[in-house]
């Protein structure tokens, strides 16, 4: 069985993005359906898969990181509202089977995204 993780990386200061709030949800005809939330570690990553084993399963996916809070804790001064706040990354399992991760890169100002294994 494959497995989902993400990590994120805080392009400003050059860094792992430490403390970042992330949500999973599983998305359907019927909405969403909140499976996890989680915050990254030192190595602004999760300690376990986001999905392994049973609960990665083919589907479309939405992963919410509360970046505009994390700029927030680390003393960014910006705007408001906030231009980057809460990034949706909605992404689709083809293959239950292989590895997805899917990274944050991420600033005040703009954000990135790309399917590692």
């Amino acid at each position: 069985m494959g497995k989902l993780s993400t990590h994120v990386l805080d392009i400003t200061q050059g860094k792992p993005g430490v403390g970042v709030k992330i949500s999973l949800h599983r998305v359907n005809a019927n909405g969403k359906t909140l499976l996890k939330n989680v915050v990254t570690n030192a190595d602004g990553r999760c300690d376990v898969p986001l999905l392994q084993g049973e609960e990665m399963q083919a589907g479309q996916y939405e992963l919410v990181f509360s970046a505009g809070d994390y700029f927030a804790a680390q003393g960014v001064v910006v705007p408001a509202p906030r231009f980057v706040d809460e990034v949706i990354l909605a992404f689709g399992i083809a293959d239950a089977g292989q590895n997805y991760h899917v990274p944050l890169v991420v600033s005040p100002w703009s954000y990135s995204t790309y399917r590692g294994s």
